[in-house]
């Protein structure tokens, strides 16, 4: 299933590992304010400690855009680090050149430092070879635990497994056996759930998905262009006119499979005192808008969850962000977690709806790549992966 090399495969007493980490994380007043990716890091940084190597930690936060920028650092990350850790972590001021070279010589096995946002040099997007040389230069191995960053083929996730011996970590190894699984390998019924705004961002997946899974449940924005494409009115709701031939044809293709909503809650407005009711679906009223599942929807999509093998759920029912529309999400969110099935979640909208829903811990798997899990699930080879060792 997973046949790439990871820490466990090789040895590590003495080396310098230089290790993508994704530690693009919230930061608030110089603090980090969710450390869930840093955490989802742990289990691979102390392994590598126990065998006695050194770590020299890189990964973007944010999208700067001209260069350094302080309110992007890194900083804040290492500071968090030593305290998860108990012992100091070292800060460079620079991911490359002379500051970052001289961090990196004064590493004994067991330091850790943090080198600065790798964002901070435009070579990093465009996966330019010299950053990625001089990024290999500072250590002896390259250790790739940033699934999040893991679809995208820069300097540091990329271009420098092809300098250094590089290999995964285990919360790398942990997503691409789920994902991968679920996609190959799935227990059936194979159900997927699919909401958020947008079909555009997931028409191959859609596409792939119509292939391997027995269901695709389909709610968010994205059902109201299915709907318009079947001739509904709808009336002020998010469409994508651009998008609606292509729901067709998906409509078409999906021989049964897709299922929308069969109820919707619309409203007049967003506003606080707006009116709010649900409708059977059907024509939507000019100056309303649909804006989360009904009950029904729930309950129909809650009946086919509950005989579930394995379920896949990306993207929010509804505007979950306002108490009126996340109902629908939230519902489900219950459903997939009282399941005996197999859940993966991606995507950070579903992630954080089913952590305010307070159901994590039911979940089989919760992804920490939005755009990676979404390249999975379109059937894509992630360039981060591609570019390590074969076992």
């Amino acid at each position: 299933m997973f046949n790439k090399k990871t820490i466990a495969d090789i040895d590590l007493k003495g080396k310098k590992a230089l290790v993508r980490v994704d530690f693009n994380v919230p930061i608030k007043d110089g603090k980090v304010s969710d450390d869930t990716r840093i955490q989802a890091a742990m289990p691979t940084i102390k392994y590598l400690l126990d065998q006695g190597a050194a770590l020299i930690l890189c990964s973007h936060l944010g999208r700067p855009k001209e260069g350094p920028d302080p309110q992007f650092s890194m900083k804040p990350v290492a500071d968090h680090l030593s305290k998860l850790l108990g012992k100091p972590v070292a800060f460079a001021e620079d991911c490359i050149g002379p500051v970052a070279e001289k961090a990196a010589k004064a590493l004994k096995p067991g330091d850790v430092l943090v080198l600065e946002n790798t964002r901070f040099h435009k070579e990093e997007t465009k996966n330019d070879e010299a950053m990625s040389k001089q990024l290999a230069s500072l250590a002896d191995i390259y250790v790739n635990d940033a699934f999040g960053s893991a679809h995208r083929a820069h300097s540091s996730t990329e271009g420098v497994a092809h300098i250094l011996p590089a290999v995964a970590g285990f919360l790398m190894e942990k997503e691409i056996q789920y994902l991968g699984g679920a996609i190959s390998n799935p227990k059936r019924p194979f159900i997927a759930i699919l909401g958020g705004a947008k079909i555009s961002d997931k028409i191959g997946v859609i596409r792939n998905l119509l292939t391997k899974a027995d269901s695709v449940l389909i709610g968010g924005g994205m059902a109201n262009t299915f709907f318009k494409a079947q001739g509904y009115p709808v009336g002020d709701s998010l469409v994508e006119d651009e998008a609606l031939d292509t729901a067709r044809e998906l409509l078409q293709q999906s021989s049964g499979k897709l299922r929308l909503p069969v109820d919707v809650v619309i409203a007049n407005s967003m506003e606080p005192n707006a009116e709010i009711k649900t409708i059977s679906m059907g024509p939507v009223p000019d100056g309303w808008r649909i804006l989360d599942v009904g009950p029904e929807t729930v309950s129909a999509f809650a009946k086919v969850i509950a005989g579930a093998g394995t379920v896949v759920w990306n993207g929010p029912m509804g505007v979950f962000e306002d108490p009126r529309f996340a109902k629908g999400t939230f519902e489900l969110a219950k459903s997939v977690a009282e399941s005996k099935a197999t859940s993966i979640i991606g995507g950070g909208d579903s992630v954080s709806a089913v952590n305010k829903a307070g159901l994590a811990d039911k979940i089989t798997h919760i992804s920490t790549g939005g755009g990676a899990s979404l390249e999975m699930l379109e059937g894509l080879a992630l360039p981060g992966v591609a570019a390590l060792l074969d076992k």
